[in-house]
């Protein structure tokens, strides 16, 4: 696990975008086009347009130690192959003036060269929980993941494919990516006691559930709606960062990220598992196992929160996020325990 990176501020953001800037000139793009922040948090990902509005894309400047060069071109070339074979309208990388999709861009105020990938812009808007119906949408989405699920089991990866694992040792066990649970904000000894005996039966749920091939493969691992743009009437998938090696049905559990603990929250999955229907005839264990995955996702988040402190979404979350998960324990016990 590499260490968490804080988010640039004041002058290591400025370095940041001088190197962006720089990378432009490895591609071939209109004279004059400029890259403009659009958000600094695990990746600075940047707008690239033409000064005569002749194009547009999206430049993403990975951190620094998170992926290796191969996970980065295996990410490409499944969200790739995703596209070409019609399974989900995903982003499409840019090629350099070398051929090459992942660029290396140095700056000298910076401790490390970066890796650089531009992809074409994508059209659309990321639906928004707090102000509009997302029944459909979530239908619609059920049929992506379904798609996408149904494209992963029968693909042939390229050789040396390399991707993350999210898995329990990975996620709330001992070798956790994102930074271990005990470190969330707000945490107090009896919220502690109740997160540990939450997630010691998470865990053997989990090994009853099992990991073949059919339940645990290569998932998005991020499908929350900011990861999203509804285009009319088709959803795009965007953000494969966290793709990796993990159970199905955690795609389902990240659809709700950062507000499980609402009401609707069952009707949505019930919309979500409608979509997914229409692709492929989800077994009823594999949805019982759903709220594991829900109590996981937000348990995970509580690790994410407190390793990722100095972003503006962990910021917003803060301590309250991990008290509001307390009553979604004791409610998850009571029903499974």
């Amino acid at each position: 696990m590499s260490d968490f990176e804080a988010p640039p501020r004041g002058e290591p953001l400025r370095r940041l975008h001088r190197l962006a800037t720089a990378a432009l000139a490895r591609y071939d793009l209109p004279s004059g086009a400029g890259a403009h922040l659009v958000n600094a948090s695990e990746n600075a990902t940047y707008r690239v347009e033409s000064p005569s509005g002749g194009g547009k894309w999206a430049l993403r400047v990975h951190r620094e130690g998170y992926h290796r060069r191969n996970a980065i071109a295996s990410e490409l070339a499944w969200l790739t192959a995703l596209r070409e074979d019609g399974a989900a309208l995903t982003p499409t990388p840019v090629a350099g003036t070398d051929g090459e999709l992942i660029q290396l861009v140095a700056d000298d105020g910076l401790p490390a060269p970066r890796h650089v990938v531009l992809f074409a812009w994508e059209h659309g808007e990321a639906p928004d929980e707090e102000e509009q119906d997302l029944k459909d949408p979530f239908e619609r989405l059920g049929e992506v993941t379904a798609r996408m699920h149904a494209h992963v089991r029968g693909w042939v990866k390229p050789a040396g494919f390399e991707r993350f694992a999210w898995d329990y040792e990975t996620t709330l066990g001992s070798r956790p990516h994102w930074g271990s649970w005990r470190s969330g904000p707000g945490l107090t000894p009896e919220i502690e006691a109740l997160f540990a005996r939450t997630i010691d039966l998470v865990r053997r749920r989990l090994e009853g559930f099992g990991a073949s091939p059919e339940r645990f493969n290569v998932i998005h691992g991020d499908l929350r709606l900011a990861n999203l743009l509804v285009d009319g009437e088709t959803t795009k998938v965007i953000d494969f960062d966290d793709c990796g090696f993990g159970w199905l049905m955690y795609d389902c559990a990240t659809t709700v990220s950062f507000f499980e603990h609402k009401p609707e929250v069952p009707e949505l999955i019930e919309a979500w598992l409608r979509g997914y229907r229409k692709v492929i005839d989800l077994p009823r264990a594999d949805e019982e196992e759903i709220p594991t995955f829900v109590m996981l996702r937000r348990l995970l988040l509580v690790a994410w929160i407190g390793s990722r402190s100095g972003t503006d979404l962990a910021r917003s979350m803060g301590a309250g996020y991990t008290e509001g998960a307390a009553p979604l324990c004791e409610d998850y016990l009571s029903r499974f325990g």
